[in-house]
């Protein structure tokens, strides 16, 4: 589980005065609406007004290269979730989050195997018991859940057969509830 660590580019060792125009060029890049080079002059040239720089074109480049990975995963991520959305119902809430916990349970057991000391094993074990407070979670999310739609039902209930005895019909609101639980449990 050693990490390695990634040495400091240019980018990064540029001292605090120059991190608004660090944000700025990156945000030029997430616009897509110049060109890199262009915005690596503008960069240098703000920079030098400060007396910093200037960032290599290697070094740009490769910051670059890692913000549009960043920026595709998450768009990726946007689309999955746009299409899994419509799908998460008070009634499925839970059953996706215990398929992945148990498998990442199961991913975590097998990394064990491989561990090289106390400290991965231990670092697994912690992940595990995340993993578990997880599951939890998404336990009392989906019981919390089911309660208010429950609730919503039984209010929606109430108010329509108070208006229907506002019309002057003969009503019985616990039997129409009972009737539309029915329905919606065998539906």
């Amino acid at each position: 589980m050693a990490r390695e660590r990634r040495v400091l580019s240019s980018l990064d060792q540029l001292s605090d005065e120059c991190q608004d125009d660090v944000v700025w060029a990156l945000g030029e890049l997430n616009g897509r609406q110049r060109t890199q080079a262009d915005i690596l002059f503008e960069l240098n040239d703000r920079l030098a007004v400060k007396g910093q720089g200037p960032i290599s074109k290697s070094a740009f480049s490769r910051r670059s290269v890692r913000l549009k990975r960043r920026a595709d995963r998450l768009a990726e991520r946007d689309y999955l979730y746009a299409g899994i959305a419509p799908k998460i119902t008070p009634e499925k809430m839970g059953s996706q989050d215990v398929v992945l916990g148990e498998l990442l349970k199961a991913l975590i057991d097998e990394l064990i195997d491989d561990a090289r000391g106390a400290k991965d094993v231990k670092e697994l074990a912690t992940a595990f018991q995340k993993v578990v407070a997880a599951q939890q979670t998404s336990a009392n999310l989906k019981a919390r859940a089911l309660a208010a739609a429950e609730q919503k039902l039984e209010e929606a209930v109430t108010t329509v057969a108070d208006e229907v005895r506002q019309a002057g019909h003969a009503v019985d609101g616990a039997q129409v509830l009972e009737l539309i639980r029915k329905a919606y449990r065998e539906g």
